[in-house]
């Protein structure tokens, strides 16, 4: 599936619904629905069902059947949970390929850095960003994503050990994965890295100052991009201030506020799925938010797209105000099952009286950074229910949530 999610959107979208149905089936063929009283997926389906009546009622048809459809998004990550990732070895298996894919693309942005052009011959982005292995700026999202599922929990084994060698090796390497992320461009990419290193640090104590000092040497390239990256200072911080500085005038401004509107406007049960590609345009939407000082910028067109470029205004402008409070019910029952490791030992043990959990471990801590990332919600981001960013972000749930289960045999080693 992390192959897939670098490379095709179909063929990944038709892995998700081939799981999802090949995991119902067996669900009914060993009269096994337990899963269904997860809570989180109880949330997640009272969201899916608010999103279906919400696009009934606003239409076009099209919409109603995409919001049916979404569907398979909540049981492909009860299927990853539950299911194709409950195996140790299954996971150590999607850590591997995820660690794969981290290397593959930052040998690719060096060589591309390097030479100009990757091996599939594609050069720079018109605006500097290294691409990767990828034809357009994908790169950065892409390395977040496989980043601290794949390549962290190596990094945090090789600083656990006594030998300077393996420390030096794993600071190298955790350098290696921030200097490339600044020099691939992507402004969010870099925030969220920044953001799941500090987490690291948090969870992490040996980390600590591995982080610290690899962030300063981030900071030191970052410095040096005017004289070994242009173009990446140019996008990175010139272009990065000024839309700060402007941001109700920039083109995400204007998406987010012509999405708060539709809001506004909508409360309960928003404007259905695709709603706000459908009725971006809709002249009853041409306002600002004066109780917030934010106005109106026009012209109308630049405040429309195919979805609002952030998930939990996606899932409001879809699902109105109850449904971005399902989403956030969800996002906390997964955050507090992931977290269950971590928890104080009171806490902990109020869990385990529902399931088990596993023993810490680099890949709890690092699926938990991973999960935080990617739902983080001051962020910008492509759809919630298409992918590949769905299909990260309820495959990476699935496997977190499933990592935290007791029965899992990395109890014995690895403790962090």
């Amino acid at each position: 599936m992390p192959i897939l999610l670098f490379r095709t959107r179909a063929l990944s979208d038709a892995v998700v619904s081939v799981v999802t149905v090949l995991f119902v089936l067996r669900s009914a063929a060993l009269r096994d629905w337990s899963w269904l009283r997860a809570r989180w997926l109880q949330f997640g389906l009272a969201l899916w069902g608010v999103i279906v009546v919400s696009s009934v009622l606003a239409g076009p048809a099209s919409s109603a059947i995409q919001g049916v459809l979404s569907v398979r998004f909540f049981l492909f990550a009860a299927a990853a949970s539950f299911w194709t990732l409950a195996g140790r070895r299954a996971r150590g298996a999607a850590a591997g390929v995820c660690a794969a894919l981290a290397g593959w693309t930052v040998l690719e942005c060096w060589q591309q850095y390097l030479t100009g052009y990757n091996a599939l011959g594609y050069g720079r982005w018109g605006d500097g960003a290294l691409t990767g292995p990828f034809l357009k700026p994908r790169a950065g999202n892409a390395l977040l994503m496989v980043m601290f599922p794949g390549a962290m929990p190596v990094m945090l084994r090789l600083l656990a050990r006594d030998t300077w060698r393996s420390r030096l090796v794993g600071l190298t390497g955790l350098l290696l994965l921030i200097a490339t992320m600044i020099l691939i461009g992507q402004r969010m990419a870099n925030l969220l890295m920044v953001a799941g290193l500090l987490l690291t640090a948090l969870l992490v104590r040996r980390m600590r100052l591995p982080v610290i000092a690899a962030l300063g040497l981030g900071g030191v390239v970052l410095a040096a991009l005017p004289v070994i990256s242009p173009p990446t200072y140019s996008k990175l911080v010139i272009k990065f201030a000024d839309q700060i500085s402007h941001f109700t005038a920039s083109p995400y401004g204007q998406i987010y506020t012509r999405a708060a509107v539709m809001v506004a406007e909508h409360p309960m049960l928003g404007v259905g799925f695709d709603g706000f590609r459908f009725h971006c345009l809709d002249p009853q939407y041409f306002h600002g938010l004066p109780q917030f000082d934010i106005p109106f910028v026009g012209p109308a067109e630049n405040g429309c797209n195919i979805h609002p470029h952030n998930y939990y205004l996606q899932v409001a402008t879809a699902a109105g105000l109850p449904g971005l409070a399902l989403l956030v019910a969800m996002i906390l029952c997964w955050l507090r099952l992931i977290a269950r490791p971590f928890l104080p030992s009171r806490g902990a043990e109020r869990m385990s009286r529902i399931t088990p959990a596993a023993a810490p471990t680099p890949e709890n801590a690092m699926l938990f950074v991973a999960c935080v990332v990617t739902i983080w919600p001051i962020a910008s981001t492509s759809a919630l229910f298409s992918l590949p960013s769905g299909g990260w972000v309820f495959l990476i749930a699935g496997w977190a949530m499933a990592a935290t289960r007791g029965e899992t045999p990395e109890r014995a080693s690895g403790r962090i």
